[in-house]
């Protein structure tokens, strides 16, 4: 069989050959050509032949490598040893040589015969380009402090989140996964939380537009801006940082199909947490309440019935190649992640087309377009909350079926449910479909002056539904609940941008000028209905409403205006200098837009005549940026007085309006002025290092002020005070072996950060008195303010909290106490000088290669942040929940039994000893960690190998994440939110993080 197919093929290449020849020969007969050249043409598309070989810089054969004869679409590629062979039709024609991982090479033949070809490797490190802000430079040249992640450094944790993928990968980037929900979002603080009330997630820029959709898995690389002489260029949006996310795009020479697929499982991890069986349970409670012996018939481990193994899918598939003028990239992705808790999954699909075209000599034209839908399916019925709380006394099954705890007679937990059986009958699921399509023109009006158009029009719609059907604990009460919502969304942008460029001898001048404007709407709607018929999932068989229906439409307009000039003196001096016109329809109509300046400028040292061409330092250079950015991250309508029309203000059965929002027509921008200083210096060319030091304040803070009740209104938006961050930021990559056979990097980077609010509006010493994590002048903005736990009383097993006492002289002592009402006091809860944020953060990767196998090991770890173990109040809380399981004590911990006993815990009583539980510093823990993030072992099969099989290349791989992590934390997880948006430093009823193996296989055609 396989000489039949080596027959077919050697004799339709024969055909297409001799057809061509006839076809070339037709051409040159033709009456306008001269006899002369009609000879010569045929005789040299017959019989010109180059041959040659391709090196690496390293001397090493390039097998695989695309050679293409410049504007046609004959090619070849090299053999195993670096050889090539090819006919041409123009002994004068260029050859083009590509390679993945190379520089592609344009050659002139010229007559020659035998070519030796030698390929650059990729720009990496120092001379890398990297786009910031509206242009593209090399990292060297750069004034600005950013950090650029390969797609290579990218795919060592399988996830379709792009933040999951940059946890520990830049300095200063800090990324916490608050839950092992495969649904639930990561989030991103870079250099420290800047604002109160105001969303702090950076901005996204993909393939040069704002915003836009993309699978990680088509994902070029990721570039980090962290200072405001880079974010300030993209604006307001920018004020928190901005992700830059360039995808992939094809290459000409051959066409090349590429099936990326991965696979393996998932189980939760839980830490140093463990929950007591039946027999550990039924000791404990014998201490303070004997419970019947007969309860030690069943042994639930809830836990179990709860998680699962989950099973992990990745499936890509990519088709990329073109010509010199048009290339392309199509890619198409499935993903799919089962959580560890069961019924709950994420699902995904993506699409995308990358098409460019030089369409003349001066027009360049893109068209980019990305389709990703997602199926979310949450777990529901409380069976997180269940597998913690449940005891294992109560049976999960009975006669085969699982049993409802509200009918079973002798169920012996608190909230009476068995998750088993609501989730039978109980989900909670979501859709998407979200849509971007990019069209983007440059045209070089001279050779100097470049105008550009950049278009994106963003789509998306979601629907979301939640049913408790009647025959479960949630849904009993109302006959059966059912929710709808769903929301429409489009996003309009279109950047215009004129670029003029100057070389005078010596000298280089770039002149940017940018107009941007954008409108976003948005459509949301919910609707509910209780009183349905068992299994019956649908409104229309509701027999009433359950919750008014209501709607809302949203439009937000934006808008702004860069001018940019950027100077150069003998690759030496770098200036650059921009400012920016803002307006947003989010601020009041007094301060609808803003004005905001960057400067920047470096120094490279080794480019001087005392430093050029040291054998040591091979590159030296000093960067300074400071500048401006506004902060517009609020909701849509923040600065208006708002009203709300529904039935709950109808008078005579007629809907009426009432107030909902109280305006603030002066409310303006949140403003960062930051300064960096930075150090850049490469070793022997060998070792990179990258240092800065930045100093980030925030004024006139966006923060959602409570009201109080008699002025009708919930809240207002104010700006009320400022917030400093100041950081050291150190990033390090060596090559410690450069072997042929066997090399050898290292990656590490670390951050410290320190936050300090530096005053709040109106002089006021504290905002949200009593809460956890106030904020205070003078205080870190996630500092932990609480009474302070002083241990147990030797005497009596009672707690104690220490209360602040203050004589008639002022003078203030320090008491114990067992009264937890008496140290609820503001004067009793202290400022613990323990934070939700971190001191320092950072990762560490080492990547060894010998021959064809690659190990790499990756470790992030984060210190100093403190956690709010909020669970161990409901599972170490000295008797005061029978009715809920315990935690097994972490090791050092012990109860008071007796008098004189120095323990950690208070004698348990039923009912609970003094309010030992309620919230102190007994459960504030360290947070600190280290993980073993991934651990990936590869080999690339020898080229002569795969090409035996029709593959052109071919990689295999085994990958485990989350491995090992080493934590003081009693949790099932160290790993707490640092960002505002939720609730910083808290671990609750938390959904344990997984632990996944995986197997992979990577092949080219």
């Amino acid at each position: 069989m396989k000489d039949r197919y080596n027959f077919l093929f050697r004799r339709t290449l024969l055909t297409a050959t001799v057809l061509s020849a006839v076809l070339q020969t037709s051409w040159a007969l033709s009456p306008d050509k001269k006899a002369g050249k009609m000879t010569r043409n045929v005789v040299r598309q017959l019989d010109y032949t180059v041959t040659g070989k391709v090196i690496s810089s390293e001397k090493e054969a390039l097998p695989g490598v695309s050679i293409v004869e410049k504007g046609t679409n004959k090619g070849t590629t090299t053999d195993i040893d670096g050889a090539f062979s090819i006919n041409l039709v123009n002994p004068g024609t260029t050859l083009i040589f590509s390679f993945i991982g190379y520089v592609t090479k344009e050659v002139v033949v010229d007559g020659a015969t035998n070519l030796d070809i030698v390929l650059e490797s990729d720009a990496k490190g120092l001379d890398e380009v990297v786009v910031v802000g509206y242009s593209a430079k090399k990292a060297r040249y750069l004034s600005s402090s950013v950090s650029t992640i390969s797609s290579q450094k990218l795919r060592d944790v399988t996830s379709n989140e792009l933040p999951n993928l940059l946890q520990g990968k830049a300095p200063g980037v800090v990324v916490s996964t608050n839950s092992g929900d495969p649904t639930s979002p990561a989030r991103i603080v870079i250099r420290g939380s800047g604002t109160i009330s105001a969303n702090s997630s950076p901005l996204y820029v993909v393939d040069g537009n704002i915003d836009g959709s993309y699978n990680p898995v088509d994902v070029e690389n990721v570039t980090v801006l962290k200072d405001v002489a880079a974010t300030g260029l993209y604006g307001s949006r920018a004020a928190n940082g901005v992700i830059i996310v360039n995808t992939k795009m094809g290459k000409a020479g051959k066409t090349e199909i590429n099936f990326n697929n991965t696979f393996g499982w998932a189980q939760a991890t839980t830490g140093n947490f463990r929950l007591m069986n039946a027999q550990e349970l039924f000791d404990f409670q014998s201490t303070f309440n004997p419970r019947d012996p007969s309860v030690l018939k069943t042994n639930t481990n809830w836990w179990d019935q709860a998680f699962r193994t989950g099973f992990v899918n990745n499936h890509n598939v990519s088709v990329s190649g073109g010509s010199d003028k048009t290339t392309f990239y199509v890619s198409g992705n499935y993903y799919k992640e089962q959580g560890t808790v069961i019924e709950n999954d994420k699902t995904g699909y993506n699409l995308r087309t990358n098409l460019r075209s030089q369409l003349t000599n001066r027009l360049t034209a893109a068209v980019l377009f990305n389709a990703q839908y997602t199926r979310d399916n949450y777990q529901n019925s409380n069976t997180l909350y269940d597998a913690y709380t449940n005891l294992p006394f109560d049976p999960a099954y009975e006669n085969g079926a699982p049993t409802d705890g509200r009918s079973y007679p002798n169920w012996l937990g608190r909230d009476r449910e068995n998750f088993l059986h609501s989730i039978q009958y109980n989900f909670a699921r979501a859709k998407s479909l979200r849509t971007s399509l990019d069209v983007n023109l440059d045209y070089d009006l001279t050779d100097k002056i470049t105008i550009s158009s950049y278009n994106r029009a963003n789509f998306g719609n979601g629907s979301g539904a939640t049913y408790y059907d009647r025959r479960t604990k949630q849904g009993g009460a109302n006959g059966g609940e059912l929710y709808n919502n769903n929301s429409n969304n489009y996003r309009l942008l279109t950047s215009n941008r004129i670029r003029y460029s100057e070389d005078f001898g010596k000298h280089s001048l770039t002149v940017l000028g940018v107009a941007e404007a954008e409108t976003s709407f948005i459509e949301f709607n919910t609707v509910s209905g209780k009183g349905l018929p068992a299994g019956q999932d649908v409104l229309s068989v509701a027999t009433d409403i359950l919750v008014s229906p209501t709607s809302y439409n949203e439009q937000v307009a934006f808008r702004k205006f860069l001018g940019q000039a950027d100077y150069n003196y003998d690759n030496r001096y770098f200036l650059v200098g921009s400012l920016v016109n803002e307006f947003s329809s989010l601020f009041g109509k007094n301060n609808s837009t803003a004005n905001f300046f960057q400067l920047g400028a470096s120094w490279v040292l080794t480019n001087e005549g005392f430093l050029k061409n040291n054998k040591v330092l091979s590159f030296a250079k000093l960067r300074l940026s400071h500048g401006t950015v506004g902060n517009a991250a609020i909701p849509n309508f923040a600065s208006l007085g708002l009203y709300t029309i529904s039935q709950s203000a109808s008078y005579a059965g007629v809907p009426g309006a009432q107030p909902f929002q109280k305006g603030n027509p002066d409310l303006t921008w949140e403003k960062i002025r930051a300064s960096n200083v930075g150090f850049d210096i490469s070793l022997w060319n060998r070792i990179d290092l990258a240092v800065d030091l930045y100093n980030k304040k925030s004024e006139d803070l966006l923060y959602q002020k409570p009201l109080t009740a008699t002025t009708g209104y919930s809240y207002v938006w104010v700006n009320a005070g400022s917030v400093r961050n100041r950081g050291v930021e150190f990033s390090l990559t060596s090559n410690n072996l450069t072997g042929k056979q066997l090399t050898w990097e290292t990656n590490f980077n670390m951050a410290f950060n320190r936050n300090k609010i530096l005053e709040l509006s109106g002089g006021a010493a504290t905002f949200r008195p009593g809460n956890r994590l106030p904020l205070a002048a003078g205080h870190d903005m996630g500092e932990f303010n609480m009474p302070v736990w002083a241990g147990v009383n030797p005497e009596n097993g009672d707690p104690q909290w220490e209360k602040i006492v203050k004589d008639a002289n002022g003078n203030v002592t320090k008491e114990l106490t067992n009264s937890y009402s008496s140290v609820q006091t503001a004067q009793s809860r202290q400022f613990t000088g323990k934070s939700a944020n971190p001191k320092f953060t950072g990762g560490l990767t080492n990547t060894l290669g010998y021959k064809g196998f690659t190990l790499s090991a990756f470790f992030n770890f984060v210190y100093g942040n403190w956690v709010y173990n909020e669970s161990r109040a409901y599972f170490d809380n000295d008797g005061l929940y029978e009715s809920y399981n315990q935690m097994i004590l972490a090791k050092g911990w012990s109860r008071w039994q007796k008098e004189g006993d120095v323990a950690t815990h208070p004698k348990p009583i039923v009912g609970g000893n003094k309010d030992s539980n309620q919230s102190s510093t007994r459960y504030l823990e360290d947070g600190s960690y280290i993980r073993l993030r991934n651990v990936r072992l590869g080999y690339t099969i020898p080229v002569d190998a795969v090409r035996r099989i029709g593959f052109a290349r071919a990689n295999i791989f085994v990958s485990a994440d989350n491995l090992w992590t080493g934590t003081k934390f009693t949790g099932p997880d160290p790993e707490a939110s640092f960002s505002f948006e939720d609730t910083p430093g808290n671990s609750s009823i938390k959904y344990p993080i997984s632990r996944k193996l995986l197997l992979g296989v990577n092949f080219t055609l």
